[in-house]
């Protein structure tokens, strides 16, 4: 029920475009979204970097599958591991007595939108890229890691550049989210 809303409301929407920048990105989107590498959207707050990540998961192959849309920078910091990658039973004080999937999985076959994802901390920023070089994720507390067929898509509106000359983002990650 929750996918057929989401593709429900990605459907409903329409977009006009008139300038020739925009119309630029929005072919640009189109052609990369039947491609299944990570996708990179750069962007001031409010552009509608959320439209693109819908349109480009509505033409993927993926589209019959969820897009689950985080905001990172609103996970408590303590709290993103688990969020993303979900955690076993007792992996800590409160946790589930059975266990949660996180974003990852709730994405599984589909694809996972990581908005303001220059938020992440660093030791996040760790386990992303390990996931994108080899598609697997290890729950909080799990000795064992599993695959996950997951597309992701990131943005942001911060600089990365900057940050990663900083040191507030890892190169290697930024590299492997710029395709």
């Amino acid at each position: 029920e929750m996918l057929e809303m989401q593709i429900e409301k990605v459907e409903s929407r329409r977009v006009i475009a008139k300038s020739p920048a925009m119309q630029k990105a929005l072919r640009q989107a189109i052609k990369v979204s039947g491609a299944d590498s990570t996708v990179l959207i750069l962007g001031e707050s409010g552009v509608g970097k959320g439209l693109f990540a819908d349109l480009i998961h509505k033409y993927s192959p993926h589209k019959d599958k969820p897009i689950v849309k985080v905001n990172c920078g609103a996970i408590p910091e303590p709290l993103v591991e688990s969020e993303l990658f979900g955690y076993e039973k007792g992996a800590f004080t409160g946790a589930q007595a059975k266990g949660k999937a996180g974003y990852f999985e709730a994405a599984e076959g589909g694809t996972l939108f990581l908005d303001e994802v220059a938020e992440l901390p660093l030791s996040s920023q760790v386990k992303l890229l390990r996931f994108l070089e080899d598609r697997r994720i290890t729950r909080v507390g799990a000795t064992q890691s599993r695959e996950v067929d997951v597309r992701v898509l990131a943005a942001t509106h911060r600089d990365l550049q900057e940050m990663v000359d900083s040191g507030a983002f890892r190169l290697d990650l930024y590299y492997r989210l710029n395709v």
